[in-house]
């Protein structure tokens, strides 16, 4: 029999896509800091919980673009990490920046980022036979009857809070 769970998210859900590109295989000592800077971050986030990152899954979407899905307690969290003087970020975008301006890293490497507060009922999920993964991972999971055996009911579910 298959146990099927959902995430037990309350309230507005806050998502980073946050990731790279290689444009050009052979600029290795362009785009290979860039990938430890994204490793080196997420090592800093899991050693500082109060910063705020809730859960990440690493993802790879071909062997040119690696990308990290995030969630996030909150956008004023995820603001306040991007904007410390005290975090590695604030370091390695003052770098990627510099190198940026003088044109060394044009076209050699890729960089994106989105960021999305979605609000409750505006998000489901469903995990079959499946740990703690993605929202689950980020605010716990919980028997699917508990927020609806249908996509319609989840997505109608409040949490009252």
């Amino acid at each position: 029999m298959v146990t099927r769970t959902t995430a037990d998210a309350q309230g507005d859900v806050v998502v980073l896509l946050i990731g790279m590109r290689i444009n050009r295989f052979r600029a290795v000592r362009l785009w290979l800091p860039v990938l430890l800077a994204m490793l080196r971050m997420l090592r800093e986030l899991e050693k500082q919980p109060a910063r705020g990152l809730l859960a990440k899954v690493l993802l790879t979407a071909s062997p040119r673009t690696y990308y990290v899905v995030q969630y996030w307690e909150s956008k004023e969290k995820l603001y306040a990490y991007a904007t410390a003087p005290d975090a590695f970020h604030h370091e390695a975008w003052a770098r990627l920046n510099r190198k940026e301006r003088s044109g060394r890293l044009r076209g050699q490497v890729g960089i994106w980022h989105e960021s999305y507060v979605v609000p409750e009922g505006s998000y489901e999920a469903i995990y079959g036979d499946m740990p703690a993964f993605g929202l689950a991972a980020a605010h716990g999971q919980v028997p699917l009857e508990r927020r609806g055996r249908s996509a319609k009911d989840r997505f109608a579910y409040r949490s009252g809070g």
